[in-house]
C-alpha cells in the first residue's frame, strides 16, 4: 500500500535528518487524512493506492503551480523549494504513458466512435482519459487530440 511505503519512508527521512523529504511526507499523510475525513470515513483508515494516487497528482500539481507563482514573483528560492518537494511527490507517482502512446489510444478510439471532426474533441479526450485510467496527464491528452484535428 502507498500509504504504508510514505510513512516508511518518513521513518527514514527522519533518521536520516532530511527535513524537506519528511515535511513534504508528513504534507502527504496529511492530505491523506483530510481526504478520507471529507469522504466521510474515519480518520484511522487508509486509502486505497488508487484514492491515494489521486491526491499525491492534486499534491504534484499544486506544487507546480506554486513554484510557477514563484517565479512570477520573482521568489526563485521559493520557487526551487516548491519543485524540490514535487519531485520527491512524483517518486510515489506511476510512470505517466509516453505521448504516442496517447496518440494511439487516441486514433484508435476516434475510429472506434466515428469522430470526424473537432466537435467531437472533448467527447474523444473524455473517453482517451478513462481509458488511460489515470497513467496519462489531462493537458498531454488534451492536446494530443487537439494535434489530431488539425
Amino acid at each position: 500500500m502507498l500509504t504504508q511505503k510514505i510513512r516508511a519512508d518518513m521513518t527514514a527521512a527522519m533518521k536520516a535528518r532530511d527535513s524537506l523529504r519528511l515535511d513534504t511526507l508528513r504534507g502527504a499523510l496529511s492530505a491523506f487524512t483530510n481526504e478520507l475525513v471529507t469522504k466521510g470515513r474515519k480518520p484511522t483508515e487508509e486509502l486505497t493506492d488508487a484514492e491515494a494516487i489521486v491526491v499525491m497528482k492534486r499534491l504534484a500539481k499544486q506544487r507546480k503551480d506554486s513554484a510557477e507563482q514563484f517565479e512570477k514573483g520573482g521568489r526563485p528560492e521559493l520557487a526551487h523549494k516548491e519543485m524540490s518537494e514535487m519531485k520527491i511527490i512524483e517518486e510515489y507517482l506511476p510512470q505517466t504513458a509516453p505521448r504516442d502512446e496517447i496518440e494511439n489510444v487516441a486514433r484508435a478510439k476516434m475510429a472506434e466512435l466515428g469522430i470526424q471532426n473537432a466537435s467531437g474533441a472533448g467527447k474523444l479526450t473524455g473517453v482517451v482519459m478513462k481509458e488511460m485510467a489515470g497513467r496519462a496527464d489531462g493537458n498531454d491528452v488534451k492536446e494530443v487530440v487537439a494535434a489530431l484535428f488539425k
